[in-house]
């Protein structure tokens, strides 16, 4: 049995996946404020850029997170074509879920559909990520670990997506951030700590990338993509500023 280390770089891995859990959280659930509030094109625009940073957030959580996963006795090289589909299963599901709560017309069932689908996304997310890794041996799981960290991630999606239903205030969509990146990297971490690897040592090469040269750049291009785009959040108009200024537009025609 290899031994894991979940946290090769110390606090570093740990804390970062965490920040990119929580910039991924906001901008999915401001950008899904924003939805709620608009309607036609704007609306799907809205939430489509919501699903996308959500999947990117949580994705880049898990892989930044993976920077710092180890395991005594062999390396560890990530399959290409599935830690990509991994990032496209996250962005579909999530996508599916906060569609559901954007044009769901009961809200309880629009987000019990939703907050189950983007929570499956999220657990699927993470083990299609797992199932891409490739290292000398034989990896299995705790079935109840597994099971448990489902539950959270189904839990941690619900609560988000309830925040972006009844919470509208910027500050508290932030605090409702900073809860639901904690509940993904919890959910990550249990989801860590059910797997267990046999080392089979082997002089053998791997097949696959490696973290260094594959994960690393992936990781800060899409962490460019969640900054960027939350400025370009930042900066836009919300629904109600756009009617201020409709209304002062006209007030100032008239009065001219």
């Amino acid at each position: 049995m290899g031994h894991i280390d979940h946290a090769a770089f110390g606090w570093l891995t740990p804390l970062l996946s965490y920040a990119m859990a929580c910039v991924g959280a906001a901008l999915g659930l401001r950008c899904t404020v924003r939805a709620l509030a608009a309607t036609g094109r704007s609306r799907r625009n809205w939430l489509i850029t919501a699903a996308s940073a959500l999947g990117t957030g949580i994705w880049t959580m898990h892989f930044v997170a993976m920077l710092g996963f180890g395991v005594s006795g062999t390396e560890i090289r990530y399959n290409v074509p599935l830690t990509v589909l991994s990032l496209a299963v996250a962005m579909l599901v999530v996508g599916l879920g906060v569609f559901a709560v954007g044009y769901g017309g009961g809200r309880l069932r629009a987000l019990a559909i939703g907050g189950l689908t983007t929570g499956l996304g999220v657990a699927s997310m993470h083990y299609l990520g797992m199932a891409a890794v490739r290292l000398h041996g034989e990896v299995s799981y705790d079935p109840w670990r597994v099971a448990l960290s489902v539950v959270i991630a189904v839990a941690a999606a619900t609560a988000a997506l309830w925040a972006a239903l009844t919470l509208h205030r910027p500050v508290v969509v932030a605090g409702a951030s900073l809860v639901m990146g904690a509940a993904v990297s919890s959910m990550h971490y249990t989801g860590m700590l059910a797997v267990h690897v046999r080392v089979r040592p082997s002089a053998d090469a791997l097949p696959g990338a490696g973290a260094t040269a594959f994960l690393f750049p992936l990781i800060v291009g899409l962490g460019s993509y969640l900054f960027l785009t939350s400025a370009f959040v930042a900066l836009s108009p919300t629904a109600r500023e756009r009617i201020a200024s409709a209304t002062a537009q006209r007030v100032g025609e008239g009065a001219a």
